[in-house]
This record gives C-alpha cells, structure tokens and sequence, in this order.
C-alpha cells in the first residue's frame, strides 16, 4: 500500500525536529493521535435533514457518524436532554491519515478566501481546531443540490507538549497556518 503524504511526513517528525526540540528519542517526537470531524444539527428538527447531515457525515469520512445527545434542556431552542444535537467522527489510523492528507491538499485550497489557519486556533495543550462553514468544499459532497448545507469542525489531537510545539509540528506536516 502506498503511504500517504501525511504517513511520510509523520514518519519523518524525529530527524527533522529534532535539533530544534532536542529529542533524544524518536517517541518524544509529537504525533497526531485523532482527528474528530463534528456537526451540529441546529435547528433541524425534521428528521430527513437530519439524516441527510449524516449521510454527508459518512461520505466526508468514510465512516459512520455517532449521534451526540443534547445535554440539558433548553426550551428556547426546543430542544430536550437527550434529543440529538449533533453527529461525530472519530478517525484514527490509516482513514485519519488519508482524511488529513484530503484536507490540506484538495479541502482547504478550495475553500473561498483561504488565507491560512491562524496560529490563534491552536490551543494550548497542542490541537487544533478548524471550523468549516460549508460541507460542500469536500469533493464527495459538491455535485449536490446547494439547499442543505451545513458547517462542520475538525478537531486535529497531537501529542504536542506546547503551543509552539505543535505549530513547529503542524507546518512540518503540511498544515497552512498563517505567519504570526
């Protein structure tokens, strides 16, 4: 099987990082443990819209989507403990490294005034998060009908140590951030 470019360059994090991070062993070098691709429903009540977010879900991914439960009430929203409030993706493996390797090569050049994820998304204990506002710049997704679309997020989890860590990392993978 043909390793991925993100395989390669994960496979490579120890000899290139380790001078400016001064590891001694390749396991100090950071990893990407999961990618988690999140949606909510908002206020789609009606069930075909529903499942039509995890149909688009499962195709984005490759794998089937685990409803996430609403954890309180709240009648403004109409919405009950328990009802589903959104659905979520947890891939690991050789589907995250594939997954990853569509994002920053195909998805995020074809997202409409993409200059860069901000370093700012980075949190503090090494992840990254990325908000999406629309599901159709996935190439599984854009020949359908423009009517229902959603926004998702994806949840990048390292095993970065640090902020700055993790952007050394990140940029070493292939990840567009912008300069600070």
């Amino acid at each position: 099987m043909r390793m991925t470019h993100i395989a390669e360059k994960m496979a490579g994090t120890f000899d290139a990082l380790k001078g400016a991070e001064g590891y001694t062993s390749s396991m100090q070098a950071p990893r990407i443990t999961k990618v988690v691709v999140s949606s909510g429903v908002g206020n789609a009540h009606d069930p075909k819209k529903r499942e039509v977010i995890k149909d688009r879900l499962a195709r984005i991914t490759g794998q089937a989507p685990a409803p996430r439960p609403a954890r309180k009430s709240i009648a403004t929203f109409k919405i009950r403990q328990g009802d589903t409030a959104g659905y979520q993706v947890t891939l690991r493996g050789e589907r995250m490294r594939s997954f990853l390797d569509k994002l920053i090569h195909i998805v995020l050049p074809r997202v409409r005034d993409f200059r860069g994820l901000k370093i700012s998304a980075i949190d503090e204990m090494g992840n990254i998060t990325i908000g999406l506002r629309e599901h159709t710049v996935f190439p599984e997704t854009a020949d359908e009908e423009q009517r229902d679309i959603f926004g998702l997020s994806v949840t990048i989890a390292t095993t970065a140590r640090s902020k700055e860590e993790a952007e050394r990392f990140l940029r070493y993978i292939g990840l567009p951030l912008r300069e600070s």
